[in-house]
C-alpha cells in the first residue's frame, strides 16, 4: 500500500480545498503513490492510512458493532452483525459520496476514485479522514446532466456498488445498500445547504438528477412537504435494547 503524500494546492487541488472548507463529511487528503510499501498494522496504528478492503472493512463492522454494544450498553452478541455492517456501510458511503456531490454541484468537476485507491483512518464516532488520489478530479463539465451520467456510472457503480458488495455479505440487502447509498447524498445536501442558500440550491438540483438514476432510482421518495424518504430502513434501530430504538428522520418506518 503507498501512503497519501500531501500535493500542493494548485489546479484541481482548489476544489479539493474549497470543498474540504464545507466540514468533516467533505474533508478529503490527496495522495500521490510512493515507491515505499507503507502497509501498517491496522491493530496497532488505528489511526494510519488503510485501504478499503475487505480486510479493512471487516474489521470496521466488527468495530461497528462493538461501539454500538457500548453505546446501548448491551453485549455485543445483542447487536446483529447485519445492522453493525449497514449502519459501517452508511458512515463510510456518505464519505465518499459527499465529497463527490460537492464537488460536481458545485464546481462542474466529477470526482472519480477506484476503491482500491481510497485511503482512510477507521476512527469511531465521526466522519473518517478521508484521502484520494492526486488525479481524482476530473475536467469541468458544462452540462450537469451529462456530469450526474457520469457519476452514476463511474462513481455510483464503480467503487460505491464495490463497498456495497463487501457489506453485503454481511446480511444486508441490495434495497439496503442502495437506500443507504440515496440517504448518503440526502445527507449531502442537507450538510451543504448549511453552508448557504446558493449552494443548497445547486446541491439540490444536483442530487435529484443522481437520485433519478440508476443505481438509485426508485429508492428514495418526497413526502408531501417536500422532505426526502428513503424506501429502506438502515436498520440502526434494532440496535437498542429490544430492538426499539429511534428512527431516522428519512426512515421509511416513520
Amino acid at each position: 500500500m503507498s501512503a497519501p503524500v500531501p500535493v500542493p494546492a494548485t489546479g484541481p487541488s482548489a476544489v479539493i480545498e474549497e470543498i474540504t472548507a464545507l466540514g468533516g463529511f467533505f474533508a478529503v487528503d490527496q495522495w500521490r503513490a510512493t515507491a515505499v510499501d507503507a502497509a501498517v498494522d491496522a491493530d496497532t496504528e488505528a489511526d494510519a492510512w488503510q485501504p478499503m478492503g475487505p480486510a479493512e472493512l471487516t474489521a470496521r463492522v466488527v468495530a461497528v458493532r462493538e461501539w454500538l454494544a457500548r453505546a446501548s450498553k448491551q453485549h455485543v452478541r445483542a447487536i446483529e452483525v447485519r445492522v453493525a455492517a449497514s449502519v459501517a456501510h452508511l458512515g463510510l458511503t456518505v464519505r465518499l459520496v459527499s465529497p463527490a456531490l460537492a464537488a460536481a454541484a458545485l464546481h462542474g468537476r466529477p470526482l472519480l476514485f477506484a476503491l482500491d485507491e481510497v485511503r482512510w483512518q477507521p476512527v469511531l464516532g465521526g466522519p473518517v479522514p478521508l484521502s484520494l488520489p492526486a488525479d481524482a478530479v476530473g475536467e469541468p463539465s458544462p452540462e450537469p446532466a451529462a456530469l450526474a451520467d457520469l457519476l452514476a456510472e463511474r462513481l455510483l457503480g464503480g467503487p460505491v456498488e464495490e463497498l456495497g458488495a463487501v457489506f453485503g455479505e454481511f446480511g444486508v440487502s441490495p434495497h439496503i445498500l442502495r437506500g443507504n447509498t440515496a440517504s448518503a447524498v440526502a445527507g449531502a445536501v442537507t450538510a451543504v445547504a448549511r453552508t448557504g442558500p446558493e449552494r443548497a440550491g445547486r446541491a439540490r438540483e444536483f442530487a435529484a438528477l443522481l437520485l433519478s438514476r440508476p443505481p438509485l432510482v426508485g429508492e428514495s421518495t418526497r413526502t408531501p412537504d417536500g422532505a426526502f424518504r428513503r424506501r429502506s430502513c438502515c436498520l440502526i434501530y434494532r440496535a437498542a435494547p429490544g430492538g426499539r430504538g429511534a428512527l431516522c428522520g428519512d426512515c421509511v418506518l416513520r
